[in-house]
């Protein structure tokens, strides 16, 4: 992947032990990416995320660190770098939903949410950006949403903690270009994950019929997509923003 030396490349993922950082942390191991599986308290899934890695012969071990703790992201990063001599990758996967409409949204729901999906991101690339400056190569890949695109009612705090995600991309992807490290985002739509199924059959059926694809997508698509952004052959692709929704948010 790199051409720095003959080990094999190293990717950190945050909040990898479920959902659609487990298929990212997967996706990654099986394209031969060493891989710290980054947890804030389900440790169970983690473990068993890093076995499933393990199986396609790779490294990988698992991490704990609360994302909305600066010391603790900075120890994270430099953590997953030492255990593996280097790091390649970054995917802020990270995140929690608080879903209120805004009358009844505390500053309590905006800032739990913002706190660990956008300024959680911001602390883990500050330190990850000063190794990745140092190689001349990385690649860091930022989990957006549809709603950070195009808004949703009942989620002012997600959507805004996903769309300044964007913001933060574009304006990193401007300021390390030049030093061989690429920022891009992915923004899912409506993906099968443990919060989905939880959804009424009411909801779920109105969610889908703004699916033009018409079936709900699964963990592994996005995955594959940020596989390929942490890839070298995405080496030319930075600052986008690629939404992997069927047609959602056309």
């Amino acid at each position: 992947m790199s051409e720095q030396n003959n080990t094999r490349p190293a990717a950190l993922v945050t909040g990898g032990g479920r959902g659609i950082g487990r298929a990212i942390c997967l996706a990654l191991a099986k394209a031969g990416f060493d891989v710290c599986v980054n947890y804030a308290s389900s440790a169970a899934a983690a473990e068993q995320t890093a076995l499933d890695c393990q199986a396609f012969g790779v490294q990988a071990v698992t991490l704990q660190a609360d994302v909305t703790d600066p010391v603790q992201c900075q120890n994270l990063v430099e953590a997953a770098a030492k255990t593996f001599g280097r790091l390649d990758v970054l995917v802020n996967n990270a995140g929690v939903t608080a879903d209120k409409l805004i009358l009844r949204m505390q500053e309590a729901d905006f800032d739990k949410v913002l706190n660990a999906n956008l300024k959680g991101a911001f602390f883990c690339c500050k330190t990850a950006c000063k190794l990745m400056m140092r190689q001349r190569y990385g690649r860091i890949i930022n989990l957006s949403s549809v709603v950070g695109l195009h808004g949703n009612a009942g989620q002012s705090n997600y959507a805004a903690s996903k769309a300044g995600l964007i913001g933060l991309t574009k304006s990193l992807a401007k300021e390390f270009a030049a030093r061989g490290v690429t920022v891009n985002a992915v923004a899912p739509g409506f993906i099968e994950t443990d919060m989905t199924a939880a959804m009424s059959e009411t909801a779920r059926e109105a969610a889908l019929s703004a699916v033009p694809a018409g079936r709900i997508g699964r963990a592994e698509e996005v995955a594959q997509a940020v596989a390929f952004l942490a890839s070298a052959e995405a080496a030319y692709i930075t600052g986008q923003v690629l939404c992997v929704d069927g047609g959602m948010g056309m």
